[in-house]
């Protein structure tokens, strides 16, 4: 055996208990999922019938597939309108040196240290008085701005990274300022770019509070209120079809990070190194 292969086993011996305490939430919600109404509370492991189709049934009984549609808008055009707004900014912040420069970044990261929760009386007042209770646009909004300060945050620590010498480089060819971020800066700090959108995607996607606040409508509800809705004010909870719907939201979340995991990787290898 060579020692290669011995590394590999150790390793993966080491990491046995890791994987499995990681996993094991995932297993219970699955087979719970496809258990049968009459044994979702019962001791055994296994169903003796798993039914698959109580994901069909949660599907048409919870209106998920809306929801589902509902989440995705909402977490998409957050996460791009937070990156967009938030590259300028971090370009700034990376590069020039003004004055309060540091109290602006210590500004950034004290926000992050508030709940919504905080601030969800507030922001629930200022949105009624426009009209736009119910609305998923404004709920997009809001989470695009309470989103901004960390992804300026990170883009910036990630475009310090980035040798003057390439800017200057472009400046002697004539390139303007904003051709040295979108031809020099982008194409670096991409995957750094993609590891900041995975976390604010995820951000918007798990989000409760605004949306419990600022959503009426089962139609306008994203992912966490329509599970939410199927427990709370209910007598008979049908833990099959929760489970079911909590499976399913998090397939989007696993799917992204399978697409950019090469992304996510270098953006990380990225940020430690400067």
């Amino acid at each position: 055996m060579s020692k290669k292969l011995k590394r590999s086993i150790i390793a993966w011996l080491l990491l046995a208990p890791l994987v499995v305490l990681v996993f094991f939430p995932f297993a219970v919600m699955f087979i719970t999922a496809i258990k049968p109404q009459t044994e979702v509370l019962s001791p055994h492991w296994w169903p003796h019938e798993p039914r698959w189709r109580n994901f069909i049934d949660m599907w048409a009984a919870t209106n998920f597939g809306q929801a589902l549609w509902n989440s995705v808008v909402v977490s998409t055009f957050a996460t791009l309108g937070a990156i967009v707004i938030s590259i300028p900014s971090a370009y700034a912040m990376s590069r020039f040196r003004f004055r309060g420069r540091e109290a602006y970044r210590q500004f950034l990261l004290i926000t992050q240290m508030l709940s919504p929760i905080v601030l969800v009386v507030g922001l629930f007042r200022v949105i009624a008085s426009f009209g736009l209770i119910d609305n998923i646009g404004a709920v997009t909004f809001v989470y695009m701005a309470f989103n901004i300060a960390f992804t300026v945050w990170m883009l910036q620590s990630y475009f310090a990274t980035v040798p003057k010498d390439l800017e200057e480089a472009a400046w002697i060819e004539g390139a303007s300022r904003f051709q040295t971020l979108v031809k020099v800066f982008l194409p670096l700090v991409t995957p750094a770019i993609a590891v900041t959108a995975i976390f604010t995607f995820i951000n918007a996607w798990n989000e409760f509070v605004i949306a419990l606040t600022l959503l009426r409508r089962q139609e306008s509800y994203t992912l966490p209120i329509q599970v939410f809705s199927l427990v709370a004010g209910r007598y008979t909870v049908e833990w099959h079809h929760v489970m079911a719907a909590t499976f399913v939201a998090t397939l989007p979340v696993a799917v992204l990070f399978a697409w950019l995991q090469r992304y996510l990787v270098r953006g990380l290898a990225l940020g430690a190194v400067k």
